[in-house]
């Protein structure tokens, strides 16, 4: 394709006609393609029939989903990928119209989920210096205008991902200063994403952080599910795949809290809303969260929320905030 179709092809391509009949479920954040070379966009929609999602993809654009919730599919040549909930991957629509990416999103589900979706031009601005340690599916791209389409790699959204999603749905910075905010963005994801180690070695920067991320979400998924009586220390370690020692150290460093104070935390969530459903008294409630001792459950309780459990469901929102 010349560069002048190329130039047709990218500003005549408009998604809005697709996403119209979500009225408010589709919310454009950031940038256009067009213009700019990246969009952030946020969806929040349910649909009764299966919604053609290619239809929205850019050519000669890949883009990044970060899938809440919903279930979707993308679609290439004979290679199919499912986005499922809690999961985060990118995939590319070549240059041509008729690149051959297809997604779609079930029917009688809600969806959720974010997209970044960066140009090829924009990629080659920015990543230009660093072809080599990029994903092929990235490479190619920045490399040249690839026709054909593709898809890469779907892993699951861990809890630095959903920080992230939080962020860009609503920028905590001025409005005047979004543009530059928002670019620095889709540059720490394209970091995050983009890049392979070298013979397929991963960084050990990489891996020692990957490794904090689900020791950390290990452990809070150990603790709800035995908040009545968690296992001690060492299990939960032996658990995770390090000493006790060292767990609470990585733990304390990702949350700002220590795990009995994580476990606190939760066992109060939970009382409050044992609480609020008016089917527990205090007493029941203290023991549904692993009090023995009605006293140290109402002192607990009274730190968190500012008041005793009992006059709990009868204070108006403001009045139980911490």
């Amino acid at each position: 394709m010349s560069a002048a179709l190329r130039k047709t092809a990218k500003t005549d391509f408009s998604e809005r006609r697709a996403w119209q009949q979500f009225g408010a479920g589709w919310l454009p954040l950031h940038g256009a393609v067009a213009t700019s070379g990246v969009s952030f966009e946020w969806h929040d929609f349910k649909t009764h029939e299966p919604f053609d999602w290619g239809q929205t993809f850019h050519p000669g654009t890949i883009e990044i989903c970060l899938n809440l919730e919903g279930g979707g599919a993308i679609c290439s040549n004979a290679l199919e990928t499912a986005f499922g909930p809690m999961t985060v991957g990118f995939y590319r629509r070549g240059q041509s119209r008729g690149a051959g990416l297809r997604g779609m999103r079930q029917a009688r589900q809600r969806h959720q989920f974010l997209t970044i979706e960066m140009s090829f031009d924009f990629l080659r601005q920015h990543l230009g210096e660093f072809v080599t340690s990029l994903h092929p599916l990235v490479r190619e791209a920045v490399g040249g205008a690839p026709e054909a389409s593709g898809i890469g790699p779907v892993t699951r959204l861990n809890s630095r991902h959903q920080q992230l999603l939080a962020s860009l749905r609503q920028a905590p910075v001025l409005a005047l200063a979004q543009p530059a905010w928002y670019r620095a963005k889709a540059l720490e994801t394209a970091a995050e994403f983009f890049f392979v180690a070298r013979e397929n070695e991963e960084l050990f920067c990489h891996r020692q952080k990957r490794l904090s991320t689900e020791r950390v979400e290990r452990v809070i998924a150990v603790l709800k599910e035995n908040l009545t009586a968690p296992p001690p220390l060492e299990d939960i370690g032996r658990a995770a795949g390090c000493s006790a020692f060292h767990l609470s150290r990585t733990f304390s460093a990702a949350t700002g809290m220590t795990i009995p104070q994580y476990l606190r935390q939760l066992r109060m969530e939970r009382a409050a809303k044992l609480l609020r459903s008016g089917k527990f008294n205090v007493t029941q409630t203290a023991l549904e969260v692993g009090y023995s001792s009605l006293s140290h459950f109402s002192h607990a309780f009274h730190e968190t929320f500012g008041c005793c459990p009992g006059l709990y469901p009868l204070k108006t929102p403001a009045q139980t905030s911490p």
